[in-house]
């Protein structure tokens, strides 16, 4: 079965050759553009998410690389091959929906087998149903009905019918959308899993960044139809490209302020706060209007930092494991983690790890 040669082929996605391009892609829906002119590289084996607010586009991309949707202007390549005159039914590509869209009244194994018989021309639909079924641990299901099993369960077996087929591109649109937390974390790591041993790629469909963080080899943030920033998970939560980017991944404090001087990757930027140097995007110079990111984990109580503020607790949230409290401090609330809850008015001082802070770009 090529599933199987493809896990013995599995290399980092780093280094893996380009499976999918679009190039200026544009899709207007009445007066709205959904999508504004993007262009996506998708290499083989990657696990690639695209990430953003309802309404940003992802799915109208998704839907555009499955065939669901024609673009307005721009070209989609997969394999170097042009994707415009090919419908849906004949791309090497499968989606799983959010619904999981399972036919009642068939079992597992003929809701898996269902494409291959409508195909027709399979003699070993049995054997890669079974293969299917076991790269999701789904084996010994087969003869029951959607209704009999768990949400989780119901995702796998929508999982297995779109492999079935052996795609080059697996789609996923928000498919654990409706799993309690739980159960979302437990088969995060299971698809993870699993794309890494079928060795394709995944385009995935989230608004939840925790989602996309743990599961993504690239992320791919996106915002009013265009693309934000497409980076690894790592740099886009340390060194977010702009404030919409740096505001909507994690629970920032973004502080406004005016470069004062530039060094090499580092900026001094006046603020609220005072004047803090950090690391800074490209481009920003002396006199730009930019904004300081700082992320809760770099504030500390314990008298370790290059900068430091005092204030008052305005609140304290208890998280189990620690409480998030937040404090007033020159007109702005910051954010930090403590190991216990705090009394409101509490003063307080902190320290900020500068040399982990960004200073980023105002969005557009």
């Amino acid at each position: 079965m090529v599933v199987e040669s493809r896990m013995e082929k599995r290399t980092e996605p780093a280094l893996s050759p380009l499976l999918l391009a679009m190039r200026g892609i544009v899709k207007t829906f009445g007066r709205s553009r959904a999508v504004d002119g993007i262009d996506l590289d998708v290499p083989e084996r990657a696990f690639l998410t695209l990430l953003g607010p309802s309404g940003c586009g992802k799915t109208t991309v998704l839907r555009m690389i499955a065939g669901f949707e024609r673009p307005d202007a721009g070209e989609i390549r997969l394999d170097n091959t042009p994707l415009a005159d090919v419908p849906p039914e004949r791309r090497p590509v499968n989606t799983v929906f959010q619904s999981y869209a399972l036919f009642p009244h068939l079992t597992v194994h003929d809701n898996v087998a269902f494409s291959l018989k409508l195909r027709g021309g399979v003699s070993d639909i049995g054997v890669r149903v079974r293969r299917a079924l076991d790269a999701v641990h789904m084996a010994d299901f087969g003869d029951r009905y959607p209704h009999q099993l768990s949400g989780g369960q119901q995702q796998r077996v929508a999982v297995a019918r779109s492999i079935i087929a052996e795609p080059r591109l697996l789609l996923l649109d928000e498919p654990l959308s409706a799993l309690d937390r739980k159960m979302r974390g437990h088969l995060q790591i299971e698809l993870k899993a699993l794309q890494r041993r079928l060795g394709i790629a995944f385009v995935y469909v989230t608004h939840d960044q925790e989602e996309a963080f743990a599961l993504s080899d690239i992320v791919v943030v996106m915002n009013k139809g265009r693309i934000a920033q497409k980076a690894d998970p790592e740099t886009i939560y340390s060194r977010p490209a702009d404030s919409f980017v740096a505001d909507f991944i994690g629970n920032s404090t973004l502080v406004e302020g005016r470069i004062q001087a530039r060094h090499g990757d580092r900026a001094t930027i006046e603020t609220a706060l005072g004047t803090i140097t950090a690391p800074a995007a490209e481009g920003l110079a002396v006199g730009d209007a930019a904004m300081l990111v700082i992320r809760p984990e770099l504030l500390s109580m314990r008298g370790e930092g290059s900068a430091t503020f005092t204030g008052s607790v305005g609140h304290s949230v208890f998280q189990g494991e620690r409480s998030m409290v937040g404090a007033e401090v020159g007109g702005l609330a910051l954010r930090f983690p403590a190991e216990a809850p705090l009394s409101v008015g509490t003063s307080v001082a902190l320290w900020l790890d500068a040399d982990r802070s960004f200073i980023t770009r105002i969005a557009a």
